[in-house]
């Protein structure tokens, strides 16, 4: 069997006797790397984050934070990682020279108190650091620190920042209600850093303040700085790996094929992308599938295609890395994308876990199935397409197969006109919805040619809302209609009591849902009135 090695901090280092379901976090902790900590075993606190080398490209690498406390560590063989030690370690209390801007950055401004997830703050901030994309002059320090200064009242935890329309808005970045009416506009300081690629790093002392201060200070990379450098060189290939330990076993299959192959002889393997939702189940529930097959660097499932009739969207195509590829060419998906749990996440998760586990209260089925979307499912036998509204048969249950995967997304591109995506959840980022409506209508000459709405949280799957399409279907886009509507809305699915919301609140977020996108979506009179 072949070393399996990770380059951590520019080091080789292997992987030899750790059981096959060790995550990446106690990998490195067993290593001495003990910056990266464990704070809620989920991926909703960050202080487990640290930096991946990716391909960008042909022949380039972009720095992506993920949470090393979800993916098994053996997913990152051949890989290149960098912990908060590797961007730097200062000698003494008082000593700069060898911390890292960002580190520096965090000390001067007061961005660590009890210090548990500075580490995971670090990370992040320094994959948008790298980001290529980034561009601008850090804020002054005096200007920025100044009450009011920055077009706020001086408060902790107030952003000011520019919507993709150049309109400005003021959000709370503490705890506020789930209103997302802006969450798809990206408060980014002067210095271009996207505050939003932080949504995975939870602070309890600071109140968030001087973290941003220092997220926007932030200048640009030296020339001379090695991570700057590793950009311009192409990302480390996927390695074909394979391990064993105990009784459990670990794959990455070069090609689709072995992929298929393998899933036909042991059907009851774990797939494995960005270990998102598997990661929790090893952390919090302690399962332990015998088999662990990794497929997020599998180049079968990473491709994004356009024909003349639709987008494709392979499988283990991370959510970061669909949302820039499609820069916004499917508006409902650039609306999900940002309330799609966090950067953090969203720099693992991919739309084939998503769907693969047949969650109720997964965010991307209501957007695909507004969307029309069907999936291209692959087996040894051959492959075949499934309405997405035909897949989900039951609680986490689906039409796949034993042995097949879900190989891409398909979304049709005679694409509405007019969408929405809406999420009710307690908070407005990094958290799972109570209900998620998401709406695509085609409007005409001031009738509803056509209507698709996909629903989450209110039954055992993911539903369309056929209902209440037929109530509005070939009917005046008026007030009249859409409250008439919005009632038959209200009685969709079996929405159940649970620690997150009532059966009764879902049913009226869903009348409310329907009312708000027509309000959104009216003549400017009715907007007036409205407001």
């Amino acid at each position: 069997m072949a070393r399996i090695t990770v380059n951590v901090n520019g080091e080789d280092r292997e992987i030899d006797g750790a059981p096959v379901h060790t995550n990446l976090l106690d990998w490195l902790r067993s290593l001495g790397l003990t910056g990266a900590k464990e704070g809620c075993a989920e991926g909703e606190c960050g202080a487990c984050a640290v930096l991946v080398a990716r391909p960008d490209g042909e022949d380039r690498t972009r720095w992506t934070s993920v949470n090393a406390c979800l993916p098994p560590a053996l997913a990152f063989d051949g890989q290149e990682i960098v912990t908060s030690e590797g961007l730097g370690t200062a000698e003494g209390a008082c000593a700069v020279e060898d911390l890292h801007p960002v580190q520096r950055e965090m000390a001067d401004r007061g961005g660590s108190q009890c210090g548990y997830c500075t580490p995971g703050f670090i990370c992040s901030m320094a994959a948008e650091y790298y980001r290529p994309e980034r561009t601008g002059a850090p804020a002054d320090a005096e200007v920025n620190l100044a009450a009011g200064s920055d077009g706020t009242d001086g408060s902790v935890g107030t952003v000011t920042g520019s919507t993709p329309a150049g309109a400005t808005t003021v959000v709370e970045t503490a705890a506020v209600p789930a209103d997302t009416s802006d969450a798809h506009a990206h408060e980014t300081g002067p210095n271009g850093f996207d505050i939003h690629s932080l949504s995975g790093n939870l602070c309890r002392c600071t109140g968030y303040r001087p973290i941003r201060d220092a997220a926007y200070a932030l200048g640009s990379p030296e020339s001379e700085d090695p991570l700057a450098q590793r950009l311009d060189a192409a990302g480390p290939a996927a390695r074909a790996t394979a391990y064993a330990a105990g009784e459990a076993e670990f794959h990455r299959p070069a090609t689709l094929t072995d992929l298929l192959d393998r899933l036909a002889e042991q059907p009851d393997a774990q797939i494995v992308a960005g270990a998102t939702d598997v990661g929790v189940e090893l952390n919090l529930r302690h399962t332990r599938p015998p088999v662990l097959l990794a497929v997020d660097r599998l180049a079968e499932l990473r491709d994004l295609t356009r024909t003349p009739d639709h987008v494709e969207i392979g499988a283990a195509l991370t959510l970061s890395e669909v949302e820039r590829e499609l820069d916004g060419e499917i508006p409902v998906l650039a609306e999900l994308f940002p309330l799609f749990a966090s950067r953090l996440i969203r720099n693992g998760a991919t739309f084939g876990g998503n769907l693969g586990t047949g969650s109720p209260i997964g965010d991307a089925p209501p957007a695909l199935l507004a969307l029309g979307a069907s999936l291209v499912l692959a087996s040894r036998g051959g492959e075949r397409v499934v309405d997405l509204a035909e897949y989900f048969t039951g609680y986490r249950q689906t039409v796949r197969e034993p042995g097949e995967i879900i190989k891409a997304v398909r979304i049709p591109l005679s694409l509405a006109p007019t969408t929405a995506f809406y999420k009710i959840a307690k908070r407005r980022f990094d958290d799972i919805s109570s209900v998620a409506v998401a709406i695509a209508a085609r409007i005409e000459d001031g009738l509803v040619s056509d209507i698709r709405i996909g629903v989450g949280g209110i039954a055992a799957t993911p539903v369309r809302a056929l209902a209440t399409e037929d109530a509005l279907r070939g009917r005046p886009w008026s007030e009249e209609t859409v409250s008439a509507a919005a009632q038959v809305m209200s009685g969709e699915g079996t929405p159940m009591d649970d620690h997150r919301a009532s059966s009764r609140y879902r049913s009226a977020m869903l009348g409310q849902a329907l009312c708000r996108f027509y309000v959104e979506n009216s003549p400017s009179e009715v907007l007036e009135v409205a407001r």
